[in-house]
């Protein structure tokens, strides 16, 4: 099982109450295990927290608001990238504005790389 530092259990806890609302549209249609697959919100990953992750594939969904885009955030998103692919762990990166757009598309995408993880595996 992906785990977080030590101290990370009690930091991951306030961050589920705090979610953005693209971060919540998405925890509420993934919650009920779309194509059987469980999500965990806000997990924690090393020294990371993942947005949501999914264990039996080694997923992890990041939602990359406009701040991503900006300052030195690509950098440190592709350094935290480097570091969940050296675990084996696959991370796709959803743009807020495609959960507000179209969530069920979204959904629809995780679902299917999920399968194609889980597939890769067996």
């Amino acid at each position: 099982m992906l785990q977080g530092v030590a101290g990370s259990t009690q930091r991951a806890r306030t961050m589920r109450r705090e979610l953005s609302l693209p971060e919540v549209l998405l925890w509420r249609a993934l919650k009920p295990r779309p194509g059987g697959f469980k999500f965990r919100k806000q997990h924690p990953a090393g020294p990371f927290f993942a947005d949501f992750y999914c264990h039996e594939c080694r997923l992890i969904i990041e939602v990359d608001g406009e701040a991503h885009g900006f300052g030195d955030r690509p950098e440190r998103d592709l350094a935290r990238d480097r570091w969940f692919a050296d675990r084996s762990l696959d991370v796709l990166r959803v743009p807020a504005r495609e959960i507000l757009r179209d969530c069920d598309a979204v959904v629809r995408g995780i679902v299917a790389r999920a399968a194609l993880r889980r597939e890769d595996q067996e």
